[in-house]
């Protein structure tokens, strides 16, 4: 069995002003401060959920 693909991601921007499907999409990936990483399989899913929030997250990480 092929291991999974993840990817590492922090959020550098904050999800004030902005609109309410933003910060809902930020929780969804486990985010909810500056500054905060998380680590998520990488499906076509979360790819689109990381499209939505680009300006706001950063990817450290992709492996």
């Amino acid at each position: 069995m092929a291991a999974k693909k993840t990817i590492t991601i922090e959020q550098i921007r904050s999800p004030n002003r902005r609109p309410e499907r933003q910060t809902q999409t930020l929780i969804g990936l486990g985010l909810n401060k500056l500054h905060r990483t998380a680590t998520i399989e990488d499906t076509p899913a979360t790819r689109g959920m990381l499209k939505k929030v680009e300006h706001l997250v950063r990817v450290v990480e992709a492996k």
